[in-house]
């Protein structure tokens, strides 16, 4: 009786950490814009995310998720983003809503809004920036 009890509890301890494994991110954090960091451990949601280029504009709507504190994710995009040449200009927390920061910088905005979900914290950066060269358009999702 014992050696199924420890084979029993050996199975669930398997099948438990396959479920989890399928919850870790299947790709990297990425970023279209390279002066906007975004922080490790965050998934890239290409799904929820929308990229757009014409000759003149660059924006995105980009999605991550992972498992962090939202209050110290907000914490840490604001400084990283300051120490990138991005200035703050407003934050806004709306309760279940999560909290939405404005920045500026040169020709270009960016908006980062963190919100928890029932299991993951996302963050949504929307950025736009006026390109000096002529490219080809795009639209990805």
């Amino acid at each position: 009786m014992h050696t199924f009890t420890r084979a029993l509890a050996g199975a669930l301890l398997v099948a438990v950490i396959t479920g989890c494994a399928s919850f870790a991110p299947s790709k990297a954090a990425r970023s279209e814009f390279e002066d906007i960091p975004v922080p490790k451990g965050l998934a890239y949601l290409e799904a929820d995310s929308t990229i757009i280029e014409s000759p003149n504009v660059k924006a995105a709507k980009l999605v991550y998720r992972g498992r962090v504190e939202p209050v110290s994710l907000g914490n840490a995009m604001r400084s990283t983003l300051e120490a990138n040449g991005w200035r703050h200009v407003s934050s806004a927390t709306a309760g279940d809503k999560g909290t939405t920061q404005v920045y500026e910088k040169s020709a270009q905005s960016l908006q980062v809004k963190v919100w928890e979900g029932w299991y993951y914290t996302y963050v949504e950066l929307t950025a736009s920036r006026a390109l000096s060269g002529g490219s080809t358009s795009a639209v990805k999702q």
